[in-house]
């Protein structure tokens, strides 16, 4: 399935040199993810496993788009997790609950070459949003 945020991600990651500039683009796409309200920065919404805090919450998409289809909305209280979230939305977001559990993330960040800048700690975070994700779509599917 095609995926023309994603794409266009991937072309503008491989005009970059180093890392840094590809850190700087991460924070810019921090600055464009939607922040969740305060009512829903909850225990419930809270994903563990994370250094930074993240809220992550999971919506039925509206009627017309497909029964098992997820939005997901998340934030961060650290700009660089915001950054890495964005991503993570990219390619989960507006998707079907069998394509989140078909779908491996890896193969998303390694293209992206965030998989050898980030540190142990952020890859666990992000593994910990990733598995978040894929647990919700799976209770979607069972429901």
């Amino acid at each position: 399935m095609s995926n023309p945020q994603l794409d266009h991600l991937y072309q503008v990651f491989e005009l970059y040199d180093d890392w840094s500039d590809r850190y700087r683009h991460l924070l810019e796409l921090a600055k464009d993810l939607a922040p969740i309200g305060d009512d829903e920065r909850i225990e419930e919404n809270r994903v563990t496993g994370c250094l930074s805090q993240v809220w992550l919450i999971a919506e039925p998409a509206s009627a017309g788009e497909g029964g098992d289809v997820m939005v997901f909305r998340a934030d961060s209280d650290a700009r660089l997790v915001q950054g890495l979230i964005a991503v993570i939305l990219m390619l989960y977001s507006g998707r079907s609950a069998s394509y989140v559990l078909q779908t491996d993330a890896r193969e998303v960040f390694a293209r992206l070459g965030l998989d050898n800048h980030l540190s142990v700690g952020r890859r666990n975070g992000v593994e910990s949003m990733i598995q978040r994700i894929k647990a919700l779509a799976q209770i979607r599917l069972e429901a």
